[in-house]
């Protein structure tokens, strides 16, 4: 084996080199055997696996009892047998909630933008603002100051609300320790008490839509898109300028907005779970009252 590795180039030999220096033998055994696992081999033993692996039984005995003590993988019933554990799982549901927002959610909202012919967004929370990380605009006269990357504060709009919408009313006081909050429209809440009220309603409602709330002329239609883990992680919008909506347009709207985000947060593996959905807004007073 030494002989035809070393069989390349002198730059390949420096390349394998310095590739094979920094390999972590037992690591990568203990992938391989992770690797083991799948559709076709979901329960696998200890003989098996050492037959597989061309490794000593005592050796992969001893990486089974510590992946197992990991939770990346379980006994199988009634047997000596293994199979893939949560924590694999878990691995793969915070890959797919650390893939680039926008390349999930750029197609959805591309779609949305094609039926409604309204601009929609993806916003995101960054402390005290908001940041929008993807924007699709269809040809029409409307146009936004906003653009991806454009911060603002996430007590004074609507899609900040939203993104709120995970924090109880002590986390709510830790991020704005201010008595006042800064106004930016007549509509902005004044205090912490008036800005938790109007998130927590907001979440029951399980969307928001209003004109005016940090541009006079400019109403919002959001939902909320949650990861697997159920927690708020970004707000999909769409931007309408106030003349252009009536009551009628925006209750038609609201359930198409609703089911993007909906469709972006199965995306990032969210599946509703009746017990976890919606938190009691008297435990979430825990703490203090308002401001």
């Amino acid at each position: 084996m030494s002989g035809s590795s070393l069989s390349g180039s002198a730059t390949d030999s420096v390349v394998d080199g310095g590739s094979d220096k920094y390999m972590v033998p037992a690591l990568e055994r203990g992938l391989r055997l992770l690797q083991e696992f799948g559709r076709d081999n979901p329960a696998l033993g200890a003989p098996e696996l050492a037959r597989r692996m061309q490794l000593p039984r005592a050796t992969v005995f001893r990486m089974l009892n510590t992946l197992e003590s990991m939770g990346f993988l379980q006994r199988a019933e009634g047997g000596n047998d293994y199979r893939l554990g949560l924590s694999v799982l878990r691995l793969g549901f915070e890959f797919l909630s650390s893939m680039d927002l926008t390349e999930l959610g750029q197609p959805v909202i591309a779609r949305l933008c094609e039926e409604i012919r309204f601009p929609c967004n993806i916003v995101v929370r960054d402390g005290r603002s908001i940041v929008y990380v993807a924007k699709v605009t269809p040809p029409t006269p409307l146009t936004s100051s906003v653009r991806v990357g454009t911060r603002l504060p996430a007590h004074a709009t609507l899609l900040g609300r939203i993104l709120l919408a995970d924090l109880s009313l002590p986390e709510l006081r830790a991020l704005y320790p201010e008595e006042h909050l800064e106004g930016h429209s007549p509509n902005t809440p004044r205090t912490v008490g008036e800005l938790f009220d109007l998130v927590q309603s907001d979440r029951e409602r399980g969307h928001v839509a209003g004109a005016g709330f940090y541009e006079s002329s400019i109403s919002t239609i959001a939902a909320p898109v949650r990861d697997h883990s159920g927690r708020v992680i970004a707000a999909l919008g769409v931007t309408l300028a106030s003349a252009q909506i009536d009551p009628g347009r925006q209750t038609e709207l609201v359930p198409r907005v609703c089911a993007a985000a909906d469709e972006l947060s199965e995306l990032l593996n969210y599946r509703p779970q009746s017990s976890a959905q919606v938190l009691s807004i008297t435990s979430r007073r825990a703490g203090g009252g308002h401001a």
